[in-house]
C-alpha cells in the first residue's frame, strides 16, 4: 500500500471560487486522499494521502481543469480580448452573444414571437450553456456537488420549459461572460504576485580560470553554486544573492526593500538578488544557491502567505458553503408554497407577470455567491502583493487583519530604533581649534592616527574609527600602523612613521599618559550617557578623545511622529540600557513611554503585561534576540537589513521589514487598515446586493437576467475594488 505523502499542483482554467470548491470536492473524492485544499487566489492545490499523481491529474482533466507542470508558463495573455479568444468556452458564449440579440431586441423588446427567433435563442443557450452544463455534471458525478454550475443550468432548463426562452439563452451567455471577466480580473491579481519573480534575471555571467586566464561565461543562475564569482556590469540586474569581492557601485534595491535611494556598495558588502546595479562594474562571490536566494525566498513566503486565511475570509467561506443551500432550499419553497396553500399561480400567467415556478428559478440565479466568496482574498492578495514590493513580507492575512487592531507598539532599541552598530560621534583633541564641535586639524590628525592603527582590527569599535575617517577623507593620511599588539585591559598599540601609537580606554590613560582635565571629565560625562570614550596618544604624548555611541536611525523619530498620528494609544521603547541613557534615546526620538534595563525574558514578560494593558500590540525587533518577545506579541515584526537579519527575520516575524527604513511601518498600518476597510465595503456590497434581488424576485419584478447581470457586475466592482490596494494608500 502506498505511504501517505503531502503534495501540490498548480491548477489552471479556475475562473472563480465556485470552480475551486469544485476541483477540491472532486479531488476529496478520491480513494487513498485524506485531504485536500485549494486555494482560488494562488491556484495552488495541497493534496495529503496516498493517491498516486497520475489518478489525481485525472480527476482534475475529467472535472475539466488542467494541472500545470512547474516549468510551464502561467502568464496571462497581454488583454482581455486576447483572453477571451484563447478559450472554447468564451469563443462559444461570444457566437452565443451573437445570437441572443434578435431575441433580445425583438422578443424582449418588441414583443415578436417566432420560431426562428426562439430557436437562435435556444442556439445561444446549447453554445454558452453546454460548458457549462458539462462542468456541472462532471462535479455533481465525481463529487456529488452542487454548484453554481448546476444551479445555473436548472435555472436555464426550468426557464425554457416554462416558455422563457430568450431570458435563458441570455442567463447562460451573461454568465458564462461574466465568469470569463471575473477569472481574467482575478488573474491580474494573481500576476502581480508573479510579477516579482521578473526582478532576477534567469542567467549570469560567471568568471572561472583556465591556464592562468579568466574567461566570462554566460550560464543560468541554477548551475551556479556557492563560492563561485559572477560579474554584474553597469545597468544590470544582479542575479543572485552575493558579496561584493571587487569594485563600488551605487545600488537600487527597490525592488527587494522598497527603498528609492541608492546603496553605496564597495568589497565585503552584500548585494540582494533582483537589485539593479549602477554606473560601477562589480565582481559578486555568490552567497547561496538560486532556489535559496532573497527573491526565491521572498515569492515562497508571499505565496505561502496567500494560503494562511485570515480570520475575516475563514468567516465568509463558511457563510458561503451554508448560503447557497439555503437559498436553493427557499427557492423550493417559494416555487411550492404560494401555488398549494395560497392559490398562487405556478406558471406565469397570460398578464405578463411572474409565476412562482419563475420566481423559484430567478432564486437559483441569486443563490450564485461568487461575489461574496471573491470580495475577501482579491483584498488580501492584492494587498499582501502592494507590501511585497515596498520591502515588506507579510505571513498571511490573519497578520494583516491583526495589525488593523493594534493600538500599540513596542519597539526594541539597539538595532531598530538605533543602528546597532557604534558610529563616531565627537572628537576631540588636545589642541582643537573648533570647540564648536567641528573636524578641525588637530582633530583629523587624531582620527587619522586612530584609523592607521585600527584599520586590520575586526572590533566594532575599530570599525566605527575607520568608517569615519573613510568619511573624512583621512584613510590615506597614514600608512597602515606596524607592530599593533592589543593590551590586555588597555587597548591597542602600533608603530605609525616611527611614533608609538596608543589608544585606550578612559580607565587605561588614568595614572600613566597625562590628559586635561577637561577631557577626563568630557570622558566621564561621555561614559554616563552611555558612550565610549576611547583616548589616543603618541610617544606617551596624549593627543585626544574620540567619543562612539550606538547612534539612532534616521527614520526612527519620523516614523514614530506618523505612528502617532494614526491614533497609537502608545509607542514603547524596551532596552537592556540604565534608564538614563534609555530615556535620553527615548525622548530623542519621541516615544511615549520607556522601559529600561531589560534582559530577553524580562521584554517577553512586559509584551504579555502590555497586551492586557492596551489589547493586541506588534512588536519590533532586530528578528535575532528579541524572538521571544516577537513570538509574544499579536504581531511580530522584525527588521531585516542584514544577510543574517533578513533569513532569521523570515523564518521567525509575521512581518519583515527587507530595509531598515522604519518610516515602512506607518505605511503597514494604512495598508492593513485600508485592507479592512475593503473586504468590510466588498462583503457588504455582495450581501446588499443579493438581498435587494431577493426581494426583487420574490415581488415578482426581478428577473433572472437582471440577477446574473447584478452577480457579474457585483463581482467585478469587487475585485476591482480589492485591486485598489495594489497602489499605496494615502491615509
Amino acid at each position: 500500500m502506498p505511504e501517505s505523502s503531502r503534495s501540490t499542483y498548480q491548477i489552471g482554467g479556475l475562473d472563480c471560487a465556485g470552480c475551486a470548491k469544485t476541483v477540491e470536492l472532486g479531488v476529496a473524492q478520491l480513494p487513498g486522499v485524506s485531504s485536500c485544499e485549494l486555494n482560488f487566489t494562488t491556484e495552488r492545490m495541497t493534496v495529503e494521502g496516498s493517491a498516486t499523481r497520475d489518478l489525481i491529474v485525472a480527476r482534475v482533466v475529467e472535472l475539466g481543469y488542467r494541472v500545470i507542470e512547474p516549468e510551464a508558463s502561467v502568464e496571462a495573455p497581454a488583454g482581455f480580448r486576447a483572453f477571451l479568444w484563447a478559450r472554447t468556452e468564451t469563443r462559444l458564449a461570444l457566437l452565443g452573444g451573437l445570437l441572443i440579440v434578435p431575441g433580445l431586441l425583438l422578443s424582449e423588446v418588441g414583443q415578436i414571437r417566432h420560431p426562428l427567433i426562439d430557436g437562435a435563442s435556444l442556439g445561444a443557450m446549447a453554445l454558452a450553456g453546454w460548458p457549462v452544463a458539462r462542468s456541472a455534471w462532471r462535479g455533481l458525478r465525481a463529487g456529488g456537488q452542487i454548484s453554481i454550475n448546476l444551479l445555473m443550468t436548472v435555472a436555464a432548463l426550468g426557464a425554457v420549459l416554462i416558455g422563457a426562452i430568450t431570458e435563458a439563452g441570455m442567463v447562460m451567455v451573461l454568465f458564462a461572460l461574466g465568469e470569463a471577466l471575473e477569472g481574467y480580473t482575478t488573474g491580474r491579481a494573481r500576476q502581480s504576485i508573479r510579477s516579482l519573480m521578473a526582478v532576477a534575471p534567469s542567467t549570469a555571467l560567471r568568471l572561472t580560470s583556465h591556464d592562468g586566464h579568466e574567461h566570462e561565461d554566460r550560464v543560468s543562475v541554477a548551475e551556479l553554486r556557492v563560492g563561485d564569482v559572477i560579474i554584474v556590469r553597469p545597468g544590470e540586474r544582479v542575479p543572485m544573492d552575493g558579496v561584493v569581492r571587487a569594485g563600488t557601485s551605487a545600488i537600487s534595491q527597490a525592488a527587494i526593500t522598497g527603498e528609492s535611494r541608492l546603496i553605496d556598495k564597495a568589497p565585503g558588502d552584500d548585494l540582494f538578488a533582483g537589485s539593479i546595479n549602477g554606473e560601477g562594474s562589480l565582481e559578486v562571490t555568490v552567497r547561496s544557491l538560486a532556489a535559496d536566494n532573497t527573491i526565491s525566498r521572498m515569492l515562497a513566503l508571499v505565496e505561502d502567505a496567500q494560503e494562511r486565511k485570515a480570520p475575516t475570509q475563514r468567516f465568509v467561506d463558511s457563510f458561503a458553503r451554508w448560503y447557497t443551500p439555503a437559498v436553493m432550499l427557499l427557492a423550493v419553497l417559494t416555487a411550492a408554497i404560494p401555488p398549494l396553500f395560497f392559490n398562487q399561480p405556478f406558471l406565469n400567467p397570460p398578464d405578463g407577470s411572474f409565476g412562482w415556478l419563475y420566481r423559484g428559478l430567478a432564486l437559483l440565479v441569486v443563490a450564485c455567491p461568487c461575489a461574496l466568496v471573491i470580495s475577501t482574498p482579491v483584498s488580501v492578495i492584492s494587498a499582501l502583493s502592494n507590501a511585497a514590493r515596498n520591502g515588506l513580507l507579510i505571513k498571511g492575512g490573519a497578520a494583516l487583519e491583526m495589525l488593523s487592531r493594534v493600538r500599540a507598539v513596542a519597539f526594541d532599541k539597539t538595532g531598530t530604533l538605533t543602528a546597532g552598530t557604534p558610529q563616531v560621534v565627537a572628537v576631540r583633541a588636545a589642541e582643537c581649534r573648533d570647540p564648536a564641535g567641528g573636524m578641525c586639524t588637530p582633530c583629523a590628525d587624531v582620527l587619522a592616527l586612530a584609523n592607521a592603527v585600527e584599520r586590520r582590527s575586526e572590533h566594532p569599535l575599530a570599525r566605527a574609527i575607520v568608517r569615519a575617517s573613510e568619511e573624512y577623507g583621512l584613510a590615506t593620511r597614514y600608512p597602515p600602523a606596524v607592530g599593533v599588539m592589543a593590551l590586555t585591559g588597555q587597548g591597542v598599540r602600533g608603530d605609525v612613521g616611527g611614533r608609538s601609537v596608543l589608544i585606550g580606554s578612559h580607565a587605561s590613560f588614568e595614572g600613566t599618559i597625562i590628559h586635561p582635565a577637561a577631557h577626563c571629565a568630557a570622558a566621564r560625562q561621555e561614559a554616563a550617557l552611555g558612550h565610549t570614550a576611547v583616548l589616543v596618544s603618541a610617544d606617551a604624548c596624549y593627543l585626544g578623545m574620540i567619543s562612539l555611541a550606538d547612534t539612532v536611525r534616521p527614520s526612527s523619530r519620523a516614523a514614530v511622529a506618523s505612528l502617532r498620528d494614526l491614533g497609537l494609544r502608545a509607542v514603547i521603547m524596551l532596552s537592556g540600557d540604565d534608564e538614563a541613557t534609555a530615556r535620553r534615546v527615548g525622548d530623542q526620538i519621541g516615544v511615549t513611554d520607556v522601559r529600561a534595563g531589560l534582559l530577553p525574558a524580562h521584554k517577553l514578560a512586559l509584551v504579555e503585561d502590555l497586551q492586557r494593558q492596551y489589547g493586541p500590540i506588534a512588536m519590533v525587533g532586530d528578528g535575532i534576540n528579541d524572538t521571544p518577545a516577537l513570538a509574544a506579541a499579536a504581531v511580530g515584526i522584525a527588521i531585516g537589513g542584514g544577510h543574517g537579519g533578513t533569513a532569521q527575520a523570515m523564518e521567525t516575524a509575521d512581518v519583515t521589514l527587507m530595509s531598515d527604513d522604519l518610516g515602512r511601518l506607518p505605511f503597514l498600518l494604512r495598508l492593513s487598515r485600508a485592507m479592512m476597510r475593503t473586504i468590510y465595503t466588498n462583503v457588504a456590497l455582495s450581501i446588499g446586493v443579493k438581498l435587494a434581488f431577493l426581494i426583487l424576485v420574490l415581488l415578482g419584478t426581478g428577473t433572472m437576467w437582471m440577477a446574473v447581470v447584478a452577480d457579474v457586475g457585483v463581482a467585478l466592482l469587487v475585485t476591482l475594488h480589492g485591486m485598489r490596494l495594489l497602489r499605496t494608500p494615502t491615509r
